[in-house]
């Protein structure tokens, strides 16, 4: 097995400091006495965490961005599933235009994509205001739109290491198509669509430059308050969710690499 070298390990590492300095440094602000962002000078207080606690308005954006990005990383999780099985168990002629098609929200600017769903946006609320512009579900949809392409990446990638022979053998005794889908293939990409969910939910979470065209005050989604709080006073609370925020995905990360140890693991003693 390939061990990397000291001068390598070392390069890494003040890679990974480089790159984490910016949120390390977050920390002792978020610990700051003041009523501005500032860095703390001898005394520490807690008075920022205690807002996230008695102002119901970080709650209830916390909540609505969890509820959004586990609607929307189901929807995109679904669909790119469907897209990528089909893709690889049918391979269609045209099979590079339609994941080009796919695609494209990854490559368009920002800036596009976003007037393009406000407007369908806007559209969707003349039929219904439960699902158009400035609703939950309207921005479960978009931040659907914008994160399903990843999912199709991470799901292409991992169906594309299962060997089409099991397909086709259990094709050859008569599974049918769902048995060959749910026995065969998901068991053996199962990993991948867990982090293909992993990471929508992620991105879905931390996604403001959409949302900020497609919402005004009803649905205020915690990226949305973090932006509002920087731009009107620059409340020192921001920095109190940042390190929330932050803890919670190196606990995520951490338990995700325990899986996924255990999962090797118990694989390699088979």
């Amino acid at each position: 097995m390939y061990k990397p070298s000291l001068i390598a390990l070392t390069l890494a590492g003040f890679v990974a400091l480089f790159l984490l300095m910016p949120l390390v440094a977050v920390i002792p602000v978020s610990f700051t006495p003041t009523r501005f962002l500032s860095m703390p000078s001898g005394e520490l207080s807690l008075r920022h965490y205690q807002i996230l606690i008695d102002d119901p308005a970080w709650l209830g954006a916390a909540l609505l961005s969890l509820r959004i990005a586990v609607a929307s990383a189901v929807i995109a999780t679904s669909l790119a599933l469907a897209f990528s099985l089909g893709i690889w168990m049918f391979q269609p002629r045209f099979a590079n235009v339609l994941m080009g098609v796919v695609l494209i929200p990854m490559v368009a600017p920002p800036v596009v994509s976003a007037l393009t769903i406000y407007f369908f946006l806007t559209s969707l609320s003349q039929l219904s205001a439960a699902i158009g512009y400035d609703t939950p579900t309207g921005v479960a949809i978009a931040h659907s739109v914008m994160i399903a392409p990843f999912a199709v990446v991470l799901l292409t990638v991992a169906l594309s290491q299962v060997d089409r022979r099991i397909d086709l053998a259990a094709r050859g005794f008569g599974a049918t198509l769902g048995q060959r889908v749910f026995r065969v293939i998901l068991p053996n990409i199962r990993f991948g669509l867990l982090t293909a969910f992993f990471l929508t939910f992620v991105l879905s979470w931390e996604e403001i430059g959409v949302t900020l065209f497609i919402t005004s005050v009803n649905a205020l989604t915690l990226p949305r308050m973090m932006w509002m709080g920087l731009r009107d006073n620059i409340d020192p609370a921001i920095a109190a969710v940042s390190v929330v925020l932050i803890s919670l995905v190196v606990l995520v990360i951490l338990a995700r690499t325990a899986i996924s140890a255990r999962f090797s693991s118990a694989r390699q003693s088979r």
